[in-house]
């Protein structure tokens, strides 16, 4: 039988999660058990990151880091050979911000999910944001929804 890893680095996550190329934001798994994810990066810093606009990257593109986190999760959890449930982002609760910009932060970003309830339809996590100083950048709750099919665009219909 095997399990999953403890750690993994970006290529790892990027097989686990949804995202891709400049989108996966997680550089790093670096601890995880049944209720509790911990991941770093560095992406905040890349000039390219996909998330930043002219004002920089604003501290709410936390939200989207905590998601990443939330998905590899999912990922980690689901049974062996499985496929991860296909989920989006229900909504996102009481956010609190320390930081007007995440590019501006030194260092390593630290990124940490705590799974608070959930079953095969939806799942909430506490998330919070850390510099390598431990200090509080970003922190909130979010709900994820599985298993629910997006629309999709069908252009066989179109003339």
């Amino acid at each position: 039988m095997t399990t999953s890893p403890q750690t993994l680095d970006r290529a790892g996550i990027a097989l686990r999660i949804p995202h891709r190329g400049s989108m996966c934001l997680l550089e790093r798994l670096d601890g995880w058990d049944a209720e509790t994810i911990r991941c770093s990066t560095t992406t905040h810093r890349q000039p390219d990151n996909p998330l930043r606009t002219a004002s920089g990257l604003l501290a709410p593109n936390a939200i989207e880091y905590a998601a990443q986190a939330m998905a590899l999760h999912g990922g980690l959890l689901a049974s062996e050979g499985s496929a991860p449930s296909a989920g989006f982002l229900a909504s996102a609760r009481n956010l609190r911000t320390t930081v007007a910009r995440l590019d501006e932060v030194e260092g390593r970003l630290q990124v940490e999910a705590r799974r608070l309830s959930g079953d095969a339809q939806q799942v909430m996590y506490a998330f919070s944001l850390h510099d390598d100083s431990g200090r509080l950048l970003a922190d909130g709750r979010a709900v994820v929804v599985l298993n629910t099919p997006l629309a999709t665009l069908d252009t066989s219909k179109e003339s």
